[in-house]
């Protein structure tokens, strides 16, 4: 928290990325903030909360690259002391300078909203508690990159400064090694490709992002994929990001109309409409309950040690959830042909 000469408090800052065409800060923020409405962003500018580079700007005021946007009120912001639990984190790997996490589907890796205890950040400051990039008012201590609640996979958390910076470089030249497992709805035409557009917050629910229409409405979002195995009605892909936008996955394949199997927030828990057959309703039912989130999962994290600067690489196996689903959809097309295409 910053407070400033004038009594206000430093709420809400972000740097505009140097890809950054003209924007109004208006629609700058309500891209990037949960829950805002422009009308809200538009009160806030008309008092002098918004301020670009530590001056206040009218909510017309065109954002540019480089520019330093914040949203200043006249009160702290809200702080929630971290509660340290100790959470049975599934720790890969651990040395002196970083951690990688398997985090189990349904865990949220941050405090926020509605989730401010058994997060993984609550079981971090559990494990250790005097983590230097550790402040009370920085909700995701030694967090470099997060992924969603309902997606496992492997993360990175940085256990110095040194790290912090070194591995955050690394994630904005894009020389991170990602890449995830996803089941996706539908048989997907081509082999291997390449999603790139801009994705921005749903005008419709800020809980989920879309592709926007204008690229200056939102951050542009690259990722790479390949088909690992056919099945008719479902398609296994592997996807490497090139950039990490929030739920980039999810929304560029709900965009491709292949949504994620079972992804809730992109429409991948209803029975897509490829046969009307009984038994294929059935199937899809009890594999649901098999797997009851998005068939999604960081299975590969490869990146420069900060201190050894030699490149380290993880693997982690898909989870029990995901691979049985995996097989159930094997063997139901093994036993049906079908002509999707």
């Amino acid at each position: 928290m910053q407070e400033h000469s004038d009594e206000f408090f430093e709420h809400y800052r972000v740097v505009a990325d140097p890809n950054q065409g003209p924007l109004r800060v208006d629609k700058f923020l309500q891209n990037r903030l949960l829950n805002a409405s422009r009308n809200r962003i538009q009160n806030s500018a008309k008092s002098g909360f918004v301020r670009v580079n530590e001056q206040p700007v009218k909510s017309n005021y065109k954002v540019k690259a480089g520019d330093t946007v914040t949203l200043v009120l006249p009160h702290p912001p809200h702080n929630r002391e971290l509660i340290p639990q100790e959470l049975n984190l599934d720790i890969i790997y651990e040395d002196e300078w970083l951690l990688i996490l398997n985090k189990s589907a349904g865990m949220v890796v941050h405090p926020g909203y509605g989730n401010y205890e058994g997060t993984v950040v609550n079981g971090l400051v559990h494990h250790f508690q005097n983590l230097p990039s550790y402040k009370s008012e920085v909700p995701r201590p030694g967090l470099v990159h997060r992924i969603d609640k309902d997606t496992s996979g492997l993360l990175a958390i940085a256990k110095t400064e040194e790290t912090m910076t070194h591995l955050a470089n690394q994630f904005f030249h894009h020389t991170i090694e990602r890449a995830y497992f996803a089941l996706v709805w539908g048989n997907v035409k081509e082999d291997e490709g390449t999603i790139d557009n801009y994705l921005r917050r749903s005008p419709q629910d800020r809980k989920v992002v879309s592709v926007a229409k204008e690229p200056e409405d939102g951050k542009r979002a690259i990722t790479h994929y390949k088909v690992l195995e056919r099945y008719g009605f479902a398609t296994a892909v592997e996807c490497r990001l090139e950039t990490g936008r929030t739920h980039q996955i999810r929304a560029h394949f709900k965009h491709l109309g292949h949504p994620l199997f079972n992804d809730s927030g992109y429409g991948g828990d209803r029975i897509r409409s490829f046969t009307s057959f009984n038994r294929f309703k059935t199937f899809v039912e009890n594999t649901f309950k098999v797997c009851s989130r998005q068939a999604l999962h960081a299975g590969v994290l490869g990146f420069e040690h900060p201190h050894t600067k030699e490149h380290i690489r993880f693997e982690q196996a898909l989870p029990p959830d995901i691979a049985e689903a995996q097989e159930r959809f094997r063997k139901f097309a093994s036993n049906y042909e079908t002509d999707l295409d």
